[in-house]
Order: C-alpha cells, then structure tokens, then sequence
C-alpha cells in the first residue's frame, strides 16, 4: 500500500460539514492507494457495465464522452480521516450509463472494479439518483494518475475508498459480495458521518 504524509497525528478541528473523526486537508490531497499506480492511457481506457442488466454495455473514451455530461461539487471524506472540501469533478452521471444498460429490479448491489483488480462493493441505491459520477477531471483539468486517472468512480457521500480508481466497470448483483477492503475488516458501507470504518461500526 502506498501512503502519502499526513495520515495520523493531525488535530481534529470541528467545522461545518465535517464528519466525525475528520479533519481538514485544507489544499492538500493525500493519496492513498492500495496498488502500484497503471500507466493507463485514455485511448486504452475502458469502462462496462454486465450483471443483472438488460443490455450489457462496454464504452471507450470516446463514446463515455459523449454521454450527457455533468459535474459533482461539494466535499470528499476518507477513511484515513481527512476530508477536502469544495472539489469539483466533472464527467458523466453513473444514472446515463445505468439508462443505457437497463438494471434489473433484482439488482441491489454493485461490485466495482478498477484496471488494476481493486474491487469495492455498493448498495445500488448508493450509485442512483444523481448521487455518483464517472469523472475524468478535477478543477477543469485532467485527473491526475495518482487521484484515479484517466477516469474514476466519485461516490461523495460514502467514505472515498469506495470512488473506485482507474474505473473500469460495475457487475449489478442481487446479493451484497465484498470487495478488496470490505473483504480486509472495513466496513460494507462506508457512511462517513455515521463512521462507518470498520466491519460492525
């Protein structure tokens, strides 16, 4: 696992929009990673979406792009314990790639996983409703690779190891299958104000 400075030792600080436990990384943007960065150009990027799904769908960059596009601004928390506040990441809803495909009404959750093999599960009513995004640019420009780029899951409300980096593609289940952390003692959920970090929190 790679780790950047700044994860333990910082004093919490009590703001608004904070969660429990949090602190405020001000203009830093720690990264955390528990696999080597892929050198993962757009052109070889990729993203499908199979399980429990009418029509079964894979998208290169191109075609991802030309979806509606939309944008998600407001605050991100980890489970480390530090939270940034007023990111903005733009790309396309996941609800534009759910239309596409057509979920099946037994599909409740979601295994996403990444280029790399990283996988993280959600409920999928986690991921509906304007509530998460594919993005491929933070603050007007690219994502960087170290945040998760070319493209990445953005799940903002969830603990942010669930924004799956290096997005590569959502398998729709009817059961709740753990994913690389979930499958390691943290918790299926993720909810940061609720301090959902570990299994039983």
């Amino acid at each position: 696992m790679n780790v950047t400075r700044g994860f333990t030792g910082r004093r919490r600080v009590s703001r608004p929009g904070l969660p429990p436990g949090q602190y405020d990384a001000g203009d830093d943007w720690p990264v955390l990673s528990a696999e080597v960065t892929p050198d993962l150009a757009p052109a070889h990027w990729s993203f499908r979406v199979d399980g429990l799904v009418e029509r079964p769908h894979t998208w290169n960059w191109d075609e991802a792009h030309a979806l509606p596009g939309s944008a998600y601004e407001g605050d991100i928390h980890c489970v480390t314990g530090w939270s940034k506040f007023g990111v903005r990441f733009g790309g396309v809803s996941l609800d534009a790639f759910l239309a596409v495909v057509g979920p099946h009404v037994s599909a409740t959750h979601v295994l996403a996983r990444s280029h790399t093999g990283y996988t993280a599960n959600l409920p999928l009513t986690d991921l509906t409703g304007g509530r998460a995004w594919i993005a491929w640019d933070q603050a007007g420009v690219p994502l960087a690779p170290e945040h998760g780029g070319p493209a990445r899951l953005i799940v903002p409300h969830l603990y942010f190891w669930k924004s799956v980096k290096w997005i590569a593609g959502l398998t729709l289940l009817d059961h709740d299958e753990p994913g690389f952390w979930e499958g390691n003692g943290y918790h299926e959920r993720g909810n940061p104000w609720e301090e959902q970090r570990y299994r039983g929190d």
